[in-house]
């Protein structure tokens, strides 16, 4: 008995583990860096989310670039796609690393998991990533 109790102790830290590992930053890729004056913008496609739950883009640096807040959305359908822009100081190069966090009303910040943000892409104003 005590040995499937460890088994089944060390399976649960795994499953941790990975889902801790779906979330956390991700780096995203644009197809060149921004020329002068262009505007850089994450696309971030979202599922279904609880009332009032929001989702937030932290830089590299822990910097917030934006809160996506859905409303009236169906409970039950995708929440859509929202446009959040970047600064010109979140990009290096060709690369975006940015972190997501969702706030459930009435609940404690954490990262998103891959049913709440099911899509995020990188791209400039010429609608290249």
């Amino acid at each position: 008995m005590p040995r499937r109790a460890v088994v089944l102790a060390l399976a649960m830290l795994i499953a941790q583990s990975g889902c801790a590992a779906s979330g956390g930053y991700r780096t995203l890729t644009l197809a060149h860096p921004p020329r002068a004056g262009e505007t850089v913008y994450l696309e971030v496609r979202l599922g279904a989310l609880a009332g009032g739950q929001e989702i937030e883009v932290l830089s590299d640096d822990g910097r917030s670039l934006g809160v996506i807040s859905p409303h009236a959305i169906r409970a039950g359908s995708d929440a859509g796609t929202y446009t959040v822009p970047l600064p010109a100081e979140a990009i290096r190069g060709t690369r975006v690393r940015i972190r997501l966090i969702t706030t459930p009303a009435g609940g404690a910040a954490r990262d998103a998991n891959a049913d709440e943000v099911r899509e995020v892409r990188v791209m400039g104003d010429d609608g290249k990533n």
